[in-house]
């Protein structure tokens, strides 16, 4: 997510990002066979002649009824993998943000500097924002995980309105004491630029120190999630093998529970935005996102 160029701003409203630059269902009830009335009365039998008539049994050796089955319990329901796993989503940045400079522009304490509560994003070069990216990915990426059986709650409601700040949005995750978080982006760097990336929080003597080491093998299993559902290659211009460290995000400096960034490719790369812009490739995305957190919970 890099800044935009100032004529740039005044047409779209973008600020410069400061990013980084929903299962199997129940099985099936068992169901106990019906049990068929075994020795029928032979004299009820239709016969070659026609139907049986009524009439008394014939004398005859007396024959023991069947024992009876036992009708099978049923099943219990199947465990879901992420059943008891809280995960919270960060879709990055707000699709009101851009009416709203004072709010977002106002500094915020992340631990390693002051940074401003929040930005606009970036987007493609035909005007798909960031925002609205990473919110659509966002929702299917909850579906995934629910239907998996993990508790999801997302640091923002929609994609109309303004923040909540990066303070807020690391907070949100603290407090719901999430089992792994994850920040939703896509970066806008130079068009020749591409690949996607993840970022992980270094130790900065606060409050994500605990995590670190957490946090990075969240970050590897989504890394390797990621390139193998989507087919994108590693970022070409950032971190080595697609991982990024950083210590000057609120959202990850400030967080208590494993947390990553994950920029899911450059915007501003012709290839990759159009990708961005179909449906059918940001549920690829939404789904291998949530496998890399699967892979990292039952890790």
């Amino acid at each position: 997510m890099r800044a935009l160029p100032a004529t740039v701003l005044a047409v779209c409203g973008l600020i410069a990002s400061a990013c980084g630059g929903t299962g199997t269902g129940d099985a099936a009830a068992g169901q106990a066979a019906p049990a068929t009335a075994a020795g029928q009365a032979a004299a009820t039998a239709p016969t070659k002649e026609g139907p049986a008539k009524e009439g008394p049994a014939k004398e005859g050796p007396a024959q023991e009824a069947p024992a009876k089955e036992a009708p099978a319990k049923d099943a219990p329901p199947k465990a879901k993998p992420l059943e008891g796993k809280v995960v919270v989503i960060d879709p990055g940045h707000n699709g009101g943000n851009w009416r709203a400079p004072k709010a977002i522009n106002r500094k915020v304490n992340v631990l390693t500097q002051m940074k401003a509560c929040d930005t606009t994003g970036t987007s493609t070069n035909d005007g798909y924002s960031e925002a609205a990216f990473t919110w659509d990915v966002s929702k299917r990426l909850t579906k995934i995980l629910e239907s998996r059986g993990a508790t999801v709650k997302l640091t923002r409601s929609g994609n109309d309105g303004v923040g909540p700040c990066i303070t807020e949005r690391a907070a949100i995750g603290n407090k719901a004491k999430a089992d792994a978080a994850i920040s939703v982006h896509a970066d806008g760097s130079a068009p020749a630029n591409r690949g996607f990336h993840v970022i992980m929080p270094k130790k900065i003597n606060g409050p994500v120190d605990k995590v670190v080491g957490a946090s990075s093998r969240l970050g590897v299993a989504v890394r390797d999630a990621f390139r193998k559902g989507t087919g994108l290659p590693y970022s070409t211009y950032i971190g080595r093998k697609a991982l990024d460290y950083r210590s000057d995000l609120g959202g990850l400096n400030l967080s208590t529970v494993p947390k990553i960034f994950v920029e899911c490719g450059n915007m501003r790369n012709a290839t990759e935005a159009a990708k961005f812009r179909d449906p059918k490739f940001r549920q690829k995305i939404a789904v291998a996102l949530a496998n890399g957190l699967q892979h990292y919970l039952q890790a």
